[in-house]
């Protein structure tokens, strides 16, 4: 398609006339390379373990420096990461659900590292209390976690790295969702973590929308059940009932989803913006 030399007006553009279509940007023909994050930086939050982790250590595969984010430091994970893939790494302890510590943090990754190019907001916590109603909810203090993590801190966190975005006029933002998203999950009640996480792929859907006019691009990834500890706390008989609900008749591994998180931080996606991908065993299908 030949960019335009006529300006419209834009239901998104609404500031000013557009010239459309927008240029396409130059892409490497080779699908390796397409794939590499070579001299790019990437942040993953919630990365000391878990799936953030092999999130992390997949970037560095690909030639990222990557940062470790976590609500404790971890200066071991960055070390590694350095020693196996000769790339720069720095660990960082910060709380997502601190506005001014988020603000701050984003604010001394770039000064150290120059950029910033892909944020993978991965950090979350869980929903262990079962039922609102339970007495040990009445106070709401489990609430105000899972929200003030799961929800406000990919707020907190797209808020600051997108001015970096809208800066050098191009980045990925990458939500870590969930399938309990988008469904209501049974048999366990966690309703605070499926409203939070329902928000937090929304956010992403429309940030996408924002973020467009300066070629960054913003999508979800929504994990179905994953070995990844998270979930330890539960009996066996529990996670059974989830075994059973699944076609694929198991938890995923976190190896299993590290290609899509590539694949949305690399230049093979920079038509994938607003997107929702549900990675969960075929979990969601009946």
């Amino acid at each position: 398609m030949t960019q335009g030399a006529k300006k419209f007006t834009s239901w998104i553009y609404q500031d000013e006339e557009t010239t459309l279509p927008r240029p396409a940007p130059k892409v490497s023909s080779n699908v390796m390379d397409l794939f590499s994050l070579k001299g790019k930086v990437a942040v993953v939050t919630g990365s000391a373990r878990g799936l953030g982790s092999y999130i992390a250590e997949a970037y560095a595969q690909a030639g990222a420096d990557v940062i470790i984010w976590d609500y404790k430091d971890a200066p071991h994970i960055s070390q590694n990461l350095i020693d196996s893939y000769g790339i720069k790494s720095k660990s960082y302890g910060a709380d997502v659900s601190k506005a001014e510590i988020v603000k701050e943090t984003i604010e001394d990754i770039e000064k150290t590292f120059g950029t910033i190019d892909i944020f993978v907001a991965n950090a979350g916590v869980a929903w262990e209390t079962g039922s609102i109603l339970n007495e040990e909810n009445d106070d709401d203090k489990n609430w105000k976690r899972v929200i003030d993590v799961d929800f406000n801190g990919v707020y907190y966190c797209a808020k600051n790295v997108g001015k970096i975005f809208k800066k050098n006029k191009k980045g990925s933002f990458i939500v870590t969702g969930s399938m309990s998203g988008s469904i209501v999950n049974v048999p366990n009640f966690q309703m605070p973590y499926n409203a939070a996480k329902a928000g937090a792929v929304h956010l992403a859907k429309s940030l996408a929308v924002e973020f467009a006019p300066f070629n960054a691009r913003c999508n979800a990834v929504s994990p179905g059940y994953l070995d990844t500890g998270l979930s330890d706390f539960l009996p066996d008989e529990l996670r059974a009932r989830w075994w059973g609900l699944i076609p694929m008749g198991r938890e995923g591994l976190p190896q299993e989803l590290v290609g899509i998180y590539l694949y949305l931080a690399s230049d093979a996606s920079t038509y994938c913006t607003g997107s929702n991908m549900i990675v969960d065993g075929g979990f969601t299908c009946p």
